[in-house]
């Protein structure tokens, strides 16, 4: 039997916007927050969790491109 994904989830705006300012304050919640920051967006948790996943997987990419980045031209120690 083919496993059934859950339906994708559109976050609107102002719920993304409070999701951002949660990851710059925290960007590994605990359950506890988790259920905290679910009751304010209004999603599940298990929503949160993987919302924070995608988030620091897309902040690490930016992090490693961001390193890349300053290696490309580095400083002259002339």
């Amino acid at each position: 039997l083919p496993v059934k994904k859950k339906p994708r989830t559109f976050y609107s705006a102002e719920q993304l916007g409070q999701l951002e300012k949660m990851f710059q304050e925290d960007h590994y919640p605990d359950n506890e927050k988790r259920r905290e920051i679910a009751a304010v967006v209004g999603v599940t948790p298990q929503r949160i969790l993987v919302w924070f996943q995608n988030r620091r997987a897309k902040w690490r990419k930016l992090e490693k491109l961001s390193m890349k980045g300053n290696r490309k031209y580095p400083t002259s120690s002339a």
